[in-house]
């Protein structure tokens, strides 16, 4: 029995908290640069706070990007291209390396969560999606009476 769609729909659900959360966390450190009163080696606090501002957005994008390749295979029950695959495989190593240094910089429990995304995006590479309308991988069942 494929359990593709279900997959999906969570790791879909996983990625765009996760891009909430990374917005919220860079507008965070954004106004936090934006309103210092002092420079990073000649850099000027809006400089820092308009790049933070920036990164986040573009982080959420990418991470509601990939939300959006997986929440149309959950409900086309079509597996992605293969740039939507490369893209995802991308997605899903950069959680590894984030996980590691997080794990030595945050603790613990930041490395848990971001096992556990990574978890969920590498289950949705790799479970197969059934089309719509098919109960399992296999071939379909037929009555065995006359």
């Amino acid at each position: 029995m494929a359990h593709g769609r279900p997959v999906a729909l969570a790791a879909t659900a996983v990625l765009v908290c996760e891009a909430v959360g990374v917005a919220a966390l860079h507008w965070i450190l954004g106004v936090m640069a934006d309103r210092q009163d002092m420079s990073l080696a000649g850099l000027d606090p809006r400089a820092a706070a308009v790049s933070a501002w920036t990164g986040g957005a573009a982080l959420g994008a990418l991470l509601l990007l990939c939300g959006a390749l997986l929440l149309r295979t959950a409900l086309t029950g079509r597996a992605p291209g293969r740039p939507a695959r490369a893209l995802l495989v991308g997605v899903a190593v950069g959680h590894g390396v984030l996980g590691a240094a997080a794990a030595a910089l945050v603790g613990w429990a930041a490395f848990a969560v971001l096992m556990a995304a990574l978890g969920v995006l590498v289950l949705a590479l790799l479970t197969p999606v059934a089309p719509a309308g098919e109960q399992g991988a296999g071939a379909p069942l037929r009555p065995t009476t006359p």
